[in-house]
């Protein structure tokens, strides 16, 4: 049995709902532009179980950056 990760669009998606209520001053392009570039980054990760949880907080750490 293999287990298929989500489309990298899913993923991202997902993520910026997310992301979205802890950043309501930021706009989504801006929060949605840090997820995918985070996701980017480990985009060929060859272990993929952690990759979505380690986006996010990549992300959120690029944000609160940018937040201030």
């Amino acid at each position: 049995m293999t287990h298929e990760p989500p489309a990298p669009e899913q993923t991202i998606d997902e993520i910026v709902v997310r992301l979205q209520p802890r950043f309501p001053a930021l706009p989504e392009a801006t929060i949605r532009d840090a997820v995918t570039r985070a996701y980017d980054e480990l985009k060929d990760a060859r272990v993929r179980d952690f990759v979505e949880v380690l986006v996010e907080k990549q992300a959120k750490k690029n944000l609160k950056q940018l937040a201030g």
